[in-house]
């Protein structure tokens, strides 16, 4: 796995990752939608950490600085 991701990237993802996250403990989305807000926050949260995003992968997007 090698990093795919600029910093740009993993900020806008950390940013709705966390309100992802944060919309069903606070009320905002209920049932169904809500755990698909929490999953859906857990992946860009994951990814953000890993520097790696699949679908870039298969798509052979680099956002990153070392790009090649």
């Amino acid at each position: 796995m090698k990093p795919n991701m600029g910093t740009t990237d993993r900020v806008i993802r950390a940013i709705v990752g966390v309100a992802a996250l944060a919309a069903w403990p606070l009320g905002l989305v209920e049932g169904t939608l809500g755990i698909i807000a929490l999953v859906v926050g857990i992946v860009l949260l994951g990814t953000v950490l890993l520097r790696w995003c699949p679908p870039y992968d298969l798509l052979g997007i680099n956002t990153g600085a070392g790009k090649e």
